[in-house]
Parts: structure tokens; C-alpha cells; sequence
């Protein structure tokens, strides 16, 4: 595996033809009354979802009775939040009017959905004529060094990248955590394949009877959520995954996860949908978990443990006059044991 070190700063050239400039956006709503910006997907999600896990409240006169969602709505709103990733911006704001969505700071209205670029741009020269962006991925700078790459691998495929770096993405609603942020570490590997070789990988055998659990395209497309489990081989034929090598990576992402601690029946891969995919992929997979994925692996303990611990300290007073030009081989040799 190559590593990569690229730089942040992109000329717009270069995120105009992968698409970025044009795509790389989510559908954003405002709430006029608290001024507040909100993405429309989340705003459908979060209200549609809290309907859902409380009883509904209903006013009649002086009488306030608290009545559940009828079996058809209930069902109207799990088909929405299954298919919500497919969803355009004139769609979202339907279903805002239509179910009568508002922001749940405050019950206002919010205004028609708006595309929102997700990317920082900048210029760079006195002339302020060079339109560039900060890095929303760290993949572009693999991809434009490919013909590098593929000199250092001495003209052969497959062969690997990496590149771990800054990454710079103009959130819509920053949240506190890990994700949602404008700022972050990403560490990306690029596993370029020969596209005639049918994306063959040789170590596939190893892993095609593992089992993994499938949310496809099709399953969100028909309003439903249903996650089904089957070894990668099995998906690989049925080309429910569309190859080899992306089979492959799918289980060491899985085995990797489930070995740092990860609740398998937290963990499912979703599939993209049509709309969601980059230009030129073929397939694409997301490993989604629930907040709650990692469990604990350990017991507490009812009484503390005490653990003694024997280190060695090497004197050097001594080792000088015995070994003399050699002392500092000894340390070295010593320092490197256990």
C-alpha cells in the first residue's frame, strides 16, 4: 500500500469534473421566525420520528384526548424515513407542506428547501480570478496522482493508496461529536482494479462464507427498512454487491469493527441509491451503525485489582567501565527487551 500526502487546496477544475461542485450538497430549510438554518432531511426525519415514538394529541373544546397514529399513517411515515436518502429538494419540501413539518424549536414554519454547497471556497492570487475549494474528501488527490501511482507499481493492477489527512466540509447543523463537523481527519484507501479482469480479488475464497447484513437499494425503494443477512459470496452471484474486490473490503470493514468491540446487531452495510452515488461508480455500500453499537466487553469489578509491576533500570555507572566502546550497544540491546 502507497501512501499519499495531497494537498487541501483543490482548483475548481479539478471538484467541477468529479462532480463536487454541482452535487456535493444537502437541501437546506429556514425558519424565518428564529433565523435559524436546518437541513430538510433531518427536519423530516427528527419530526416524522418523534411522531412516531409518542401518542399524538388531539384538542376537542376543553377535552384533550391523546389518540395513537392510525395504522395508515404510522405506515406512511416508516415508508418516508425508509426512502428519505432519496429524496430531492422539491420532494422534501412536499412532504414538509403535506405532513405539516415545522422547526421543533419553536413550532414555526420553514421556507422551501434550498441547495446548499458543502464545500469552502476560496481564490487564490491577487487577482482573485482562480476559484479554489478546501478538500471535502482526501480520494481526489489519489485519483489525480494515478498515473504516479500506477509508475511506482510498475505499470501492474491491482495496487493500493492511502492518504490520511484534513478534510473541510461547510456543514449545514454542526453537532457536537465525531460527526457533523467542519473539520476532521480522514483516512481513505483507494483499491484500484483492472475493470477487465471482472474485479476479480484473489483472496475472496477466504471470506466468501461470511455472513453480512444487507440493507439494498431496492428494500429502501419500497418503503421499507428490512435488513437481510447473507455470506458475501451469495450477494456477489446474486449481484447484490457488484464484485469481487468491493465483497472483499466489505468483510474486513465488518471483521475489523466486530474485533474493536462493535455490536454486530448494531451494524448493518446500506446501499446506495441511484442519486446518492458518484458518477462513476458502479456500486457503493455504507456501513451505518446505531449510536449505541460498541457494548461493553468487560465485567465490572465488584473490588479493585491490584497489579504489581517489576521494571528493570539499567545502572550505567556500572556498565560504562565494564563494557567501555561497547556500553552503548548494551543499552540499546537492553532498552529493546520486554
Amino acid at each position: 500500500m502507497m501512501e499519499v500526502d495531497c494537498v487541501s487546496i483543490k482548483p475548481e477544475a479539478i471538484l467541477r469534473t468529479s462532480g463536487h461542485v454541482e452535487k456535493f450538497a444537502d437541501w437546506m430549510c429556514k425558519d424565518p421566525i428564529k433565523e435559524e438554518f436546518l437541513r430538510a432531511d433531518h427536519l423530516v426525519e427528527t419530526v416524522l420520528e418523534a411522531r412516531l415514538a409518542k401518542y399524538k394529541v388531539s384538542s376537542d373544546g376543553d377535552d384533550v384526548e391523546r389518540v395513537k397514529l392510525s395504522e395508515a399513517t404510522t405506515r406512511l411515515y416508516e415508508e418516508i424515513l425508509a426512502k428519505i436518502d432519496n429524496y430531492d429538494g422539491p420532494e422534501l419540501g412536499n412532504l414538509i407542506k403535506e405532513h405539516d413539518i415545522r422547526n421543533p424549536n419553536g413550532n414555526g414554519k420553514v421556507e422551501e428547501p434550498t441547495a446548499f454547497n458543502l464545500m469552502f471556497k476560496s481564490t487564490i492570487g491577487p487577482s482573485a480570478a482562480a476559484p479554489v475549494f478546501l478538500r471535502p474528501e482526501t480520494a481526489q488527490g489519489q485519483f489525480l496522482n494515478f498515473r504516479k501511482l500506477l509508475d511506482y507499481s510498475q505499470g501492474s493492477l491491482p495496487f493500493v493508496s492511502a492518504c490520511v489527512g484534513k478534510a473541510y466540509r461547510n456543514e449545514i447543523l454542526p453537532r457536537s461529536g465525531l460527526l457533523r463537523v467542519r473539520e476532521f481527519i480522514l483516512a481513505e484507501i483507494e483499491h484500484f482494479v483492472d475493470p477487465e479482469s471482472n474485479k476479480a480479488h484473489e483472496r475472496f475464497s477466504e471470506v466468501e462464507n461470511v455472513e453480512l447484513p444487507f440493507l439494498s437499494r431496492e428494500t429502501q425503494l419500497s418503503g421499507k427498512t428490512t435488513v437481510t443477512k447473507d455470506c458475501i459470496g451469495g450477494a456477489v452471484r446474486a449481484k447484490l454487491v457488484n464484485n469481487e474486490t468491493l465483497g472483499y473490503f466489505l468483510v474486513r470493514i465488518y471483521v475489523f469493527l466486530i474485533k474493536v468491540g462493535a455490536d454486530p446487531e448494531k451494524i448493518r452495510f446500506r446501499q446506495h441509491l441511484d442519486n446518492e452515488m458518484a458518477h462513476y461508480a458502479c456500486d457503493c455500500w455504507m456501513l451505518s451503525c446505531s449510536p449505541a453499537m460498541v457494548g461493553s466487553t468487560k465485567e465490572p469489578l465488584k473490588e479493585p485489582v491490584k497489579i504489581v509491576e517489576w521494571k528493570a533500570s539499567l545502572e550505567k555507572k556500572l556498565v560504562g567501565p565494564r563494557f567501555q566502546k561497547d556500553a552503548k550497544k548494551v543499552e540499546a540491546a537492553i532498552n529493546g527487551l520486554d
